[in-house]
């Protein structure tokens, strides 16, 4: 995923502009930027581009005149920055194990299985189990260059070198269960992990074992093999 440090200068200041200021014209941005109109404008239709920055509706004009176009970071732009997700996940998972015991978190884990499944049910409907493994490599977000398929003579595997949720995931592995779970349903087989980010292995790989199928009419949600 592009961070501010990996994209060229002056856009990376646009960005840090909009979200000290949260909105600017084309004149406002450049008069801080220390290249030109022509460079600032070409540097926003490349942010507008890539969906992190939109044209908005202009404030009311002061004066005469047509108000001129502003700009603003979209929800995509705004995740460029930092944020703390990880801590707030991990707070909600305690609170509510402590509060409501192990049998409510596993009862959520279910349910986001399930709402996983309803997600990307349609998608793939009808499809190979090849196409829907390389449909998947987007189960966490779409055009993920950190996922890919590899074929073995014992069964396909999904690679993922890059966890979105890996602190998360160390500090509660039973998390993963939700995304075996929902592999399991979506591929119609069993899926278990051949390596893991939690034993050190800096990836993991989801086996699909196509000698046990799993009926999507009975099979729900399941802990990995060795979580209790």
């Amino acid at each position: 995923m592009t961070t501010l440090e990996a994209m060229p200068e002056t856009r990376a200041q646009i960005l840090r502009l909009l979200k000290a200021r949260g909105h600017g014209t084309l004149g406002e941005l450049a008069g801080e930027l220390d290249g030109t109109t022509v460079n600032a404008r070409q540097q926003l239709a490349a942010l507008i581009k890539s969906g992190w920055v939109p044209r908005i509706k202009p404030r009311e004009p002061q004066g005469k005149g047509r108000p001129p176009v502003e700009y603003a970071l979209t929800d995509a732009g705004d995740h460029l920055f930092e944020k703390n997700y990880d801590s707030l996940s991990l707070m909600l998972i305690e609170t509510l194990q402590a509060r409501f015991g192990d049998d409510a978190l596993l009862t959520a884990m279910e349910s986001i299985t399930d709402s996983n499944v309803a997600q990307w049910d349609k998608a793939l409907r009808g499809k190979s189990l090849h196409k829907r493994l390389e449909t998947l490599k987007g189960i966490y977000f779409a055009d993920d260059p950190h996922t890919f398929v590899e074929t073995h003579d014992d069964g396909p595997r999904l690679v993922e070198t890059n966890c979105p949720y890996l602190h998360v995931a160390q500090r509660e592995p039973r998390m993963c269960s939700i995304t075996l779970s929902t592999l399991s349903r979506l591929l119609g087989y069993r899926v278990v992990r051949e390596q893991r980010f939690q034993d050190g292995d800096r990836r993991c790989v989801f086996r699909v074992c196509q000698d046990q199928p799993v009926d999507p009419a009975t099979f729900r949600f399941a802990l990995e093999d060795g979580d209790t």
